[in-house]
């Protein structure tokens, strides 16, 4: 990123991070590299972020929001609930696997970001899961589908489908039959709901 006169935000060392880490791998990256990409001094980033811990943390937070974002759509949406279940599923193995695929090394960046920053993963996967708690919870109260609590269907749904998106799977997603593999484990949770 060459530097701007544009004025330092947030956004912008966050967006100057990623380019660096892409560049130098979490390893070697450092917040005087960010600093250097945006033409600072890296006491300037340090005002916005007090720690390189506290960079990385949000850098990893962004990511993982952008997954959260896309899919919370489905929750809001007003129609059938297995469409949406289904759409919200395929929105997110889509979204991990793009992640993977389009660009591997940030891909390969953020999973060593990942493991520093436990309790953040957690609140992501708490955030998803209750997205799916209330797109089964809606197919509850409609009769579609004869789950008894929609959190504990929702887990269990989430964790029968870890294979599509659990960063560890990346590489089995672009073998060819991943997406009959899906399809097949969707059928076969929307018809355990259903019963």
């Amino acid at each position: 990123m060459a530097p701007t006169t544009q004025a330092l935000t947030a956004e912008r060392i966050l967006e100057a991070t990623e380019e660096v880490l892409r560049r130098h791998g979490p390893a070697k990256a450092t917040v005087v590299d960010v600093a250097r990409a945006l033409g600072v001094s890296h006491g300037t980033v340090y005002r916005h972020f007090r720690t390189k811990a506290a960079l990385r943390e949000a850098v990893t937070k962004r990511w993982l929001d952008r997954t959260s974002e896309r899919l919370s759509r489905f929750t809001a949406e007003d129609r059938d609930p297995e469409a949406r279940l289904r759409d919200w599923l395929a929105g997110l193995f889509d979204a991990k696997r793009r992640k993977a695929g389009d660009d591997p090394d940030m891909f390969a960046a953020y999973m060593v970001l990942v493991t520093e920053a436990g309790e953040l993963v957690g609140e992501h996967l708490d955030e998803l899961t209750g997205q799916l708690t209330e797109i089964i919870g809606a197919g509850i109260a409609t009769g579609v589908f004869t789950a008894a609590d929609p959190a504990v269907a929702a887990r269990a749904v989430f964790q029968a489908a870890s294979c599509f998106h659990d960063p560890s799977y990346a590489r089995e997603w672009q073998k060819p039959g991943a997406d009959a593999e899906f399809r097949a484990l969707v059928e076969l949770l929307v018809r355990g709901l259903r019963n």
